[in-house]
Parts: structure tokens; sequence; C-alpha cells
């Protein structure tokens, strides 16, 4: 591949989103959509910071694999309808995903916290 590249990057602080991408150990976590379980295999978490305000997790991505072996997608939003806190009624395991791939992000200058009451 023949590539070259100039200047230094600058990250616009407007609107600036993150996704972190984590593998998750089969069987570890499974989601229950509309009474049918599903065995989640990876996570892909957005994070965002709007106007230089700290990150928030927005949604979560899940891929899974039902009983019958298919693959799934699942996405859940974190973020209540009016974008000013969380979701009421996210599971707690949902919010330990959203804090590993914070975890797993940190090299790129993102801390989070679970919500109260979420972690």
């Amino acid at each position: 591949m023949d590539l070259s590249a100039t200047g230094e990057p600058v990250i616009v602080q407007e609107d600036t989103q993150v996704h972190v991408g984590i593998d998750l150990r089969p069987g570890s976590l499974t989601l229950t959509r509309n009474g049918e379980d599903l065995t989640a295999y990876h996570a892909l978490v957005m994070f965002a910071s709007a106007h230089g305000q700290p990150w928030a997790a927005q949604e979560v991505k899940f891929s899974a694999r039902g009983s019958d072996g298919k693959v799934a997608a699942l996405t859940v939003d974190l973020l209540s309808d009016t974008w000013d806190g969380p979701r009421p009624g996210i599971p707690a395991a949902v919010w330990k995903v959203v804090a590993h791939a914070a975890t797993s992000a940190g090299d790129v200058g993102i801390t989070y916290a679970a919500p109260p009451g979420q972690s």
C-alpha cells in the first residue's frame, strides 16, 4: 500500500465520538429479547463528548448468537429520551460492559464512571 500523510490532526470538541469494541467471553452475558435468550460475544460501545463536556456512553451494539446458533444484533440506547442522563431500566450487566469498554479506551482520554446505582 502506498500511503502518505501530512499535518497534525486536531480533534474538534464540538461533537466527538469514539467507538470501542470489546470481545466478551462466550457464555458470560446473556441478553433476553422478546423472550429469546441471546449469548453476547462482542459489544461496540459509542461514547460521545459534545462541546467539551464529559464523555458519556450513548449506546451499545451487541453481537450475539441465539439458541439456534444464528447471529443476532441488539442495540441498547443508554441515554434518556431527553439526552440529559442515563435511560432508566438498563440492566447493571450492560453498564459493566460499558465500564469495561471505557477502561480499555483510557489511552484516548476517556474517563468514565457508571451512573449512580448502575454499577
